[in-house]
């Protein structure tokens, strides 16, 4: 169905309303179960550490917001692409898209090894730069280490799942995607936990483990990738109907697409340095409070992605469409499908939110056993609560503001938002109010990014944006 409604949209075909409720319903609920999968993932590896004990849960979320910068960075050079390429079929180029699918490829791997190389270098020093226990130094580097070396497999299945997902194909990202979490939790129960023995019926069991702890929780993650990244690229490459390579088309290096490919991702990259450089700014003002908040931090950060992860799936669909239909040349539509979708990214948020606020003691619980970082957690969860549906409407307005080829004015407002808002009053109230006076910080700029991202989609600079970008095309 979502293929007809694509294939009317490109065709220049009227879609009521309930027609475009429908594609956007079909296309985001794959993205959305893909977005929580991979944070299923976070979740699965936070609770097996977490029974370990606090300070092994710590030592990652020491480094996590330094692992989502490098993949933040990555995943804006496939944005440079992904738009590109919706937009080529929106307008019926399917060679060009599959040009840019050769380029992407190249130019992402060649990104994603000198991210390696960067990573790499810093492992060593940085949990000293961002001021963690020296107790926690060895295994947050070791963590950070692999990451790092992983980060090609890391590029190659996010740009080919997110490529798939631009020619409209959501369903099979997001089976990837499941499948990831489910071999995530069969590697990571091998890898993190020493060999168990136990009787039933007189029968001895022995269930084989090799007790790596963190680096176990690594490593886990990287062969879950890696296996995924297999079935992700083969699809693309081979199997798609829209994208897979034909052997007799010549392969054409075209300067002008790799200069709007950097022109659309040095935004997003700006924009995540940004994003993620705050949350580094956090961690290094969370850091004196002790093993406990940073704990408590990290578990609650992780525990809040079930929530917002269903913005991000629609956000993506958002993308999808708004490429789609500007390639097609459907203004009228455009405008549609952007209050459309951002209206129902803020709905299900406000949801979300609400249940997380019910059930912050059950999700923390899950992930930790230690009393004072479960009474931590399901506090700050239940301030976010509050943040949600406004939080949803920047996450979906981004993503439409991305499909139209307007990353630049996005990135200004994350990094007014975060820097001028987030971190001065986190630094400010921190001293007063501990882990909870940080997230009173970060509620309170959720809530004014919303309302900046919902007065950018009322207006007409966006739509502007995507003419100019159409007719540089």
């Amino acid at each position: 169905m979502k293929e007809d409604f694509l294939a009317k949209l490109r065709n220049g075909e009227t879609l009521n309303t309930r027609q475009l409720i429908k594609m956007i319903t079909w296309l985001s609920v794959p993205a959305i179960l893909a977005q929580i999968s991979s944070i299923v993932m976070q979740y699965i590896d936070a609770s097996m550490l977490g029974h370990l004990g606090s300070q092994e849960a710590a030592s990652i979320g020491l480094v996590a917001s330094s692992t989502w910068l490098m993949g933040g960075l990555c995943m804006a050079m496939n944005i440079g692409f992904t738009v590109q390429i919706a937009q080529a079929i929106g307008a019926k180029e399917n060679v060009q898209a599959r040009n840019l699918v050769r380029m992407g490829m190249i130019t992402g791997l060649l990104w994603s090894i000198l991210l390696l190389t960067i990573g790499v270098l810093v492992s060593e020093s940085l949990p000293g730069w961002l001021r963690g226990d020296i107790a926690l130094h060895g295994s947050s580097t070791v963590y950070f280490l692999v990451f790092a070396l992983s980060m090609p497999i890391f590029e190659l299945n996010h740009l080919a799942g997110g490529m798939i997902q631009c020619s409209g194909n959501m369903k099979l990202p997001s089976i990837l995607h499941i499948l990831m979490c489910l071999l995530d939790v069969v590697f990571n129960a091998f890898l993190i936990f020493p060999s168990l023995s136990f009787e039933i019926c007189s029968f001895q069991i022995t269930l084989p483990g090799f007790g790596f702890g963190v680096f176990g929780a690594a490593l886990g993650t990287v062969l879950a990738e890696g296996v995924v990244a297999f079935f992700m690229l083969r699809y693309l490459l081979i199997k798609s109907p829209l994208l897979s390579l034909r052997r007799e088309e010549r392969f054409v290096f075209s300067m002008p697409h790799l200069t709007k490919a950097f022109r659309l991702a040095a935004p997003i990259g700006f924009e995540q340095f940004v994003m993620s450089g705050a949350q580094i700014a956090s961690t290094y003002i969370l850091a004196p409070l002790g093993s406990v908040a940073i704990a408590a931090n990290s578990f609650s950060v992780t525990a809040e992605s079930l929530c917002y992860m269903p913005g991000y799936g629609i956000a993506s669909a958002a993308t999808t469409m708004i490429g789609q239909a500007i390639g097609a040349g459907r203004k009228e539509l455009t405008r549609r499908l952007a209050w459309l979708t951002t209206w129902m990214g803020m709905g299900i948020m406000a949801a979300t939110g609400a249940l997380m606020f019910v059930f912050a003691p059950e999700m923390i619980a899950i992930i930790s056993t230690d009393p004072e970082v479960r009474r931590l957690g399901t506090l700050i969860l239940r301030i976010e609560a509050f943040a949600e549906p406004m939080y949803g409407a920047s996450i979906v307005a981004n993503g439409v503001f991305r499909g139209a080829g307007d990353t630049f004015a996005p990135s200004c407002m994350n990094l007014v938002s975060m820097w001028a808002i987030r971190i001065p009053l986190a630094a400010y109230l921190a001293p007063i109010y501990g882990l909870k006076g940080v997230w009173i910080a970060m509620a309170s700029e959720l809530t004014c990014r919303g309302c900046m991202f919902l007065i950018r989609l009322k207006g007409n600079r966006w739509e502007n944006k995507s003419k100019k970008w159409v007719e540089s095309a």
